[in-house]
């Protein structure tokens, strides 16, 4: 062998140990930082559950674990399984269809027969699409239906609210009960503007209907300050308390009771404002062979349920996906825990982990049963970024920190602002924060913290993975 060649054997040999030493020493550095963040904090060590992934470097291990293999409840950090199991297997392209039909014969602008709305399971059916549905059926020419409208919601089950959920029932948004035909995310938005001193405020509801009465009992008062109470029974809306003369609109978010019924109303509500009138009554039915199309409109892609799933961590989203899941696998009525089992095949198959290691029985993490491993969280995300087709749209669905969604106001003004993405979870005694942290210099790490631990604890915690997040940006 030449000594030339021995010589740049020798400084290749060179270059790769200290490579090797600068990448030990880097990942010592990042060590003693997070130590030393950890030990400034009051929350124990042993209520930590702590995994950080290089991605940078192959292979791809983990560089920091605390309590790692230990189980904790996860919360919200579940829809991480949910959105990856849903791209995986329905594609970023993927859309749901809504459709009417009806077996009536039409004469003189008159449908003798019942019109029927066909849900398709679409999370994001909203006030937008119910106009693109009205709009193309008044170009049939219709102008009145003798007949009833009859909501076919049979591709999901008739289960509204899961059992995996926590068992109290509130009337938050946040618990909406989920239908295959479904509209607003079965919720209702409810606006009050101040008016003048001493006299009520402005209630609005949206969408705009009769579907529920408004009690209101609120008053317009001095100065800027909001007190007020809002709280929705059966289909009437209570509005108490003060809103300030100078204060903006305020708004609450109350779920509905019946996803069919209120969709059919408001379908029979929007065909009204088209000059569209309905004789009939609203009720439960089911598509027949003779039925004919008269209008459909299609869901926006796939990517942007998971993007509205996670940006928001709206757990409606994540049990309606869930049930469609089961339904495009040929399971109808798709149930959640048919939907469930194709999420943990997804986690055995594409992602190695074994249904042992863990216990999902609830896709939006409102669940205290849900129990993971810090390490098996950091690898769903790990083996998402190894998914070419699909995790641009797994990567830009999940908050960004000082920008969006759950952490708009999270890491402001940090190294983490804009180069952290991550999925947040909270319940009570329950903190958790998982994503991707990038740098500068192009490294990119995948990081899983979740506690569980004193309720009182919550702020304390997100400021500790928050420092510990912007550590990994820096």
């Amino acid at each position: 062998m030449s000594s030339i060649l021995l010589l740049f054997l020798a400084i290749g040999h060179a270059e790769d140990s200290s490579s090797r030493m600068e990448k030990s020493l880097a990942g010592q550095d990042l060590n003693t930082r997070l130590e030393r963040i950890l030990a400034a904090s009051p929350v124990a060590q042993k209520s930590l559950g702590l995994s950080v992934v290089d991605l940078s470097h192959a292979p791809q291990v983990q560089v920091y674990g605390l309590n790692e293999q230990k189980e904790f409840i996860p919360a919200s950090i579940t829809k991480l399984a949910t959105a990856a199991a849903v791209l995986k297997r329905l594609g970023p392209s993927f859309k749901f269809q809504t459709t009417v039909c009806s077996a009536g014969a039409v004469k003189s602008g008159t449908l003798h027969g019942d019109v029927v709305l066909k849900g398709g399971g679409d999370t994001g059916f909203v006030s937008e699409s119910m106009w693109s549905l009205a709009n193309e059926f008044a170009r049939t020419g219709i102008r009145k239906i003798e007949g009833d409208v009859v909501v076919d919601d049979s591709d999901f089950d008739k289960t509204r609210a899961d059992p995996s959920r926590d068992s109290e029932r509130v009337d938050r948004a946040y618990d909406a009960p989920v239908g295959a035909m479904s509209f607003n995310w079965n919720s209702v938005n409810i606006y009050v503007r101040p008016t003048q001193v001493g006299q009520k405020p402005q209630v609005y509801l949206d969408p705009l209907t009769d579907y529920y009465q408004v009690e209101n009992k609120a008053k317009t008062v001095n100065g800027l300050g909001v007190a007020l109470e809002v709280s929705r029974s059966g289909q009437k809306v209570v509005v108490k308390g003060t809103i300030g003369l100078s204060h903006d609109e305020f708004v609450a978010y109350k779920n509905i009771d019946d996803p069919a019924d209120w969709s059919g109303k408001n379908l029979a509500f929007f065909l009204e404002q088209r000059g569209i009138r309905v004789t009939g009554e609203v009720r439960a039915g089911k598509k027949s062979e003779s039925c004919k199309l008269l209008a459909k409109t299609d869901s926006k892609p796939i990517t942007q349920h998971i993007a509205d799933m996670m940006k928001f961590s709206n757990n409606y989203i994540a049990e309606m996906l869930t049930k469609d899941l089961a339904v495009q696998s040929g399971v109808i009525p798709g149930t959640l825990e048919g939907g469930m089992k194709i999420i943990r095949a997804n986690l055995a198959e594409n992602m190695g982990l074994d249904s042992k290691r863990y216990t999902l029985v609830n896709p939006s993490g409102l669940s205290r049963h849900n129990l993971m491993r810090a390490r098996d969280l950091a690898e769903i995300l790990v083996q998402a970024n190894r998914n070419f087709p699909y995790f641009a749209e797994f990567l830009s669905a999940l908050p960004i920190a000082g920008n969006d969604g759950t952490l708009k106001k999270r890491m402001l003004n940090s190294a983490a602002t804009g180069w952290v993405r991550a999925k947040t979870g909270s319940m009570s005694g329950i903190v958790s924060l998982a994503g991707y942290a990038g740098r500068k210099n192009g490294e990119v790490k995948a990081f899983a913290f979740v506690f569980n631990g004193k309720a009182d604890q919550g702020d304390t915690v997100r400021h500790l993975f928050d420092a510990l997040a912007t550590e990994l940006a820096q």
